[in-house]
């Protein structure tokens, strides 16, 4: 008696549910993500102090100076001079005087109270005091006029 082989079909398997949950999660963690750190550069190394905090109230409006200084993949200082890293570039600090004069007529224009909005200097831990007080003192000048001002420093957990 002669049996007759049986065609075997090959199981497919349907990709697009899978590819949708993918797709749906991908989303679903952007949307999560905290963008807090949008800000935030990684050239600057902050200072740690004991007493840092985050603040117990997010801030509505603010903005985010970073200084610091170019380093190398071992985080050595390349340059000594320190710079102001703005959204894109690299500016000496008498060159900041400008983009905070743009940045203040911004924020009038779109109708918010210039003093309302914070500015948060993130200055490296080797920066010496005198640039951020010379950041603080070009954004009260007259023109730009900010007022409320924020050092940030990472807390420093001591054992």
């Amino acid at each position: 008696m002669k049996f007759k082989k049986a065609d075997v079909a090959t199981a497919e398997i349907d990709m697009t549910p899978m590819i949708d949950i993918v797709f749906q999660l991908i989303a679903f963690f952007m949307v999560i993500t905290n963008f807090e750190q949008t800000q935030a550069d990684e050239r600057v190394i902050l200072p740690k102090d004991s007493l840092a905090m985050p603040p117990k109230v997010k801030r509505e409006d603010e903005l985010t100076i970073n200084i610091g200084f170019e380093r190398n993949l071992e985080g050595e200082k390349v340059d000594p001079q320190a710079y102001i890293f703005w959204p894109g570039e690299k500016i000496r600090l008498d060159g900041l005087e400008a983009k905070l004069r743009l940045e203040a007529q911004i924020y009038r224009d779109e109708g918010k109270e210039i003093s309302e909005i914070t500015v948060v200097i993130r200055a490296d831990a080797e920066v010496p005091t005198g640039i951020v007080q010379g950041v603080i003192k070009l954004a009260q000048k007259d023109g730009i006029m900010f007022e409320k001002f924020a050092i940030k420093a990472q807390q420093s957990v001591e054992p």
